[in-house]
């Protein structure tokens, strides 16, 4: 999930720097929304496996 919040960020970029300003503010603004989406998912995560007792693979 990470990856596609990156991949639209490149786009957003991408298009800023070619002028186009809505494709750029659409993109940037699912970027964001998916990397929250990934933060909330991460937090969840981590914090059910605190409470089975297991450490994280690293």
């Amino acid at each position: 999930m990470l990856g596609w919040a990156l991949t639209f960020l490149v786009i957003a970029l991408i298009a800023g720097v070619l002028g186009f300003g809505g494709i750029a503010g659409a993109a940037a603004g699912i970027a964001k929304i998916i990397f929250f989406i990934f933060i909330v998912l991460l937090v969840i995560s981590l914090i059910a496996g605190a409470m089975r007792g297991k450490s994280p693979k690293m």
